[in-house]
């Protein structure tokens, strides 16, 4: 007699438990003889004073410090939204899904490429407040060209606050565009002595392969550690380039990156949630390219998310990512592949979740609606099926009986809505395919990316938050831009 669903065959091959402890062992070692350097001198003197070694500026650090970090790190959190609806839990069972982020250009369905703009912005923070799929956004979602490059967070900060009431990515470019993100969000709930309690701001650090941070990425880690604010720390290592070719070596590599960015995160501020994070991908050889919709991406993303929960903390991986420069055959078999490896493998953060095309270069918008549509497919794929009594209704099947149908019974008219249903995928025999336009996937995302933006209701913000944003907005410009 067939005894449990764990009985079937797992096709994906993870990682064993000893393959994952060598990995550690590796990290650790790295981190015992050649350290991480912060680039920042802050840092170094707050490891000095802690008792940390050092060597040409890079911080040795030891299992035991490791141990002592994770021991504070929390193993999931929750991110505060503005409207309470839109509170969303990070770690264990629970993932959120976010947009791209960093693209410089926008790509129409053809591939043709133009610079963002902060209009574009504001139609990212419409589809995040509108999607039943994206749980939050924020910064920097496009680069928009179309404002000065030093005061831009501020604009796109401001348009997020005031256009979305969900959980915020805040701006992570600098310590100054973090404290910004802090002052505006303190606003919001309140003071700032509610952020030290509230995770309402995950401020992604960007590590610079191979070990080592740069100083204002530092700045960010240790910004939002003093106000005990999520850090994702990530690396985007490419094999062959920035790290070994070879993936053992790489994940090693990356593994230490990120235990050092986390004991740098519980020094300054113990029980900061730290969430593990990368996109490391291997280099093409012939356009020196990171690619990351290559297998090698897939399985790096797989094994840095058992790295995670080895750890017991949240892990941020790639969602919807392609090489390919236009919502195409190409962009779908690689967003689908990465996707549902991600979801299925235990993901929290999962970044680039819908939109990413060409690379990280450019936002699709089109191509932003059909990930939605991959990411519920994949989501219900994963959900568990109900079996019970009443689901199987016998009742049901032996009254309908062989000569039946259960297209007119009353137990179809009461849950047919259960079934899956599509504004974007074909599902027309080819006739009527033909009769209602024969519009390929882009060709309707087009259209229904106009209908949904023009359904788009702001969420409401009181009128005195709102002038109190606008005006610190206004005063910072005036102090970056003189």
């Amino acid at each position: 007699m067939y005894n449990s669903i764990t009985n079937l065959p797992d096709r994906m091959q993870g990682a064993s438990a000893a393959e994952l402890q060598l990995i550690h062992d590796a990290s650790i070692e790295i981190l015992q003889r050649e350290g991480v350097c912060f680039n920042n001198q802050d840092a170094l003197d707050i490891f000095v004073k802690r008792g940390y070694s050092h060597n040409n500026g890079s911080v040795l650090i030891s299992e035991k410090q490791v141990l002592e970090a994770l021991a504070t790190a929390p193993s999931s959190f929750t991110l505060h939204a503005r409207n309470h609806d839109h509170h969303v839990k990070v770690g264990g069972r629970d993932h959120v899904l976010l947009p791209t982020v960093g693209a410089p250009n926008v790509a129409d369905r053809s591939g043709e490429q133009r610079p963002a703009t902060l209009d574009d912005f504001r139609i990212c923070c419409d589809l995040v407040q509108t999607s039943d799929q994206l749980g939050m956004g924020g910064y920097l979602m496009v680069q928009p060209h179309d404002v000065p490059l030093k005061s831009a967070h501020l604009d796109m900060m401001l348009t997020y606050l005031t256009r979305s009431d969900k959980p915020i990515l805040g701006a992570f470019g600098s310590k100054e565009t973090a404290l910004d993100t802090f002052n505006m969000t303190g606003r919001i709930f309140g003071g700032m002595d509610y952020l030290l309690d509230h995770p309402v701001a995950a401020m992604i650090v960007n590590t610079l392969t191979p070990l080592q941070f740069a100083g204002e990425q530092t700045d960010v880690l240790m910004t939002a550690a003093r106000y005990r604010q999520p850090v994702v720390i990530s690396n985007m290592a490419l094999a062959g380039s920035s790290a070994p070719v070879q993936l053992p070596g790489l994940l090693a590599l990356i593994n230490a990156e990120i235990l050092a960015g986390l004991v740098l995160s519980q020094v300054v501020g113990p029980g900061t949630p730290v969430i593990y994070g990368t996109t490391s991908a291997p280099m093409d050889m012939k356009s020196t390219v990171g690619v990351v919709g290559a297998w090698e991406t897939v399985k790096i993303a797989a094994t840095a998310i058992q790295m995670s929960q080895f750890y017991d903390i949240p892990c941020r991986t790639g969602g919807a990512l392609t090489d390919a420069n236009a919502p195409d055959a190409q962009a779908a078999v690689e967003s689908s592949i990465m996707m549902s490896t991600v979801l299925r493998n235990g993901a929290h953060f999962i970044l680039h979740g819908c939109g990413q095309i060409s690379s990280f270069m450019a936002l699709s918008f089109e191509k932003w609606l059909i990930d939605e549509e991959l990411c519920s497919l994949v989501r219900n794929i994963l959900s568990p099926m109900r079996i019970t009594k009443d689901t199987i209704d016998l009742e049901t099947i032996c009254d309908v009986s062989a000569a039946g149908n259960f297209l007119s019974h009353p137990s179809t008219f009461k849950n047919f809505k259960q079934l899956s249903r599509s504004e974007l995928f074909n599902r027309n025999n080819v006739q009527r395919w033909r009769e209602s336009g024969a519009m390929d996937c882009t060709q309707a995302a087009s259209i229904n990316l106009e209908k949904r933006l023009n359904g788009y209701t702001p969420p409401h913000i009181d009128d005195g938050l709102k002038q109190d944003l606008d005006t610190y907005v206004t005063q910072r410009k005036s102090e970056i831009l003189g």
